[in-house]
C-alpha cells in the first residue's frame, strides 16, 4: 500500500442473491451505478455484473463492488438496507484471510469455496481492483 492512506485502502463487497431476490439485487446494482456526482456512492470505483450461479469462491449468485475504505460508513448502511446477504472485506495480500477472518457479514453468511482462493501472501484481485470482476 505504498503511497496510499488508510482511507484509500481497497475494499470489496460481494452482494449475494437467491433467484427470487434477483430483482432486488438488480435494483441495488442500478442504484449504485446511477449515483450522481455529489453522492458519495458515485465514488464507488467499480460495480460488477450480476453473476447468476457460482463464480470463484462464491457458491451463490452475486455481484461485487470495489471501493476505498473511506466509503465504508456510506456503503455499508446502503448494502444492509437492501435485505440481501453481503460480505465486505479489505483487499490485502491474504485472499483467504480477506474472505474469512478479515471480512464481515451482513445477514447470514454464505458458504464459500475456500479452495479456489489465492494462498496467503498472494492476491490476484489487486490487478482487477476498480477495473473488472471475474
Amino acid at each position: 500500500m505504498i503511497g496510499k492512506t488508510a482511507g484509500d485502502a481497497p475494499y470489496h463487497a460481494h452482494i449475494y442473491y437467491a433467484a427470487d431476490e434477483r430483482s432486488v439485487a438488480a435494483a441495488l446494482r442500478e442504484r449504485l451505478r446511477a449515483a450522481q456526482p455529489g453522492d458519495p456512492l458515485s465514488e464507488i470505483r467499480f460495480v460488477g455484473a450480476l453473476r447468476d450461479g457460482k463464480v470463484g469462491p462464491h457458491t451463490v449468485s452475486q455481484f461485487e463492488i470495489h471501493f476505498d475504505a473511506r466509503l465504508l460508513p456510506v456503503v455499508e448502511p446502503v448494502l444492509a438496507g437492501s435485505g440481501l446477504r453481503v460480505l465486505i472485506h479489505p483487499l490485502t495480500i491474504d485472499d483467504l484471510g480477506d474472505h474469512t477472518r478479515l471480512g464481515r457479514w451482513i445477514g447470514t453468511p454464505v458458504d464459500l469455496d475456500l479452495t479456489v482462493l489465492d494462498p496467503p501472501g498472494v492476491n490476484q484481485g489487486f490487478a482487477r481492483f476498480g477495473k473488472t470482476d471475474f
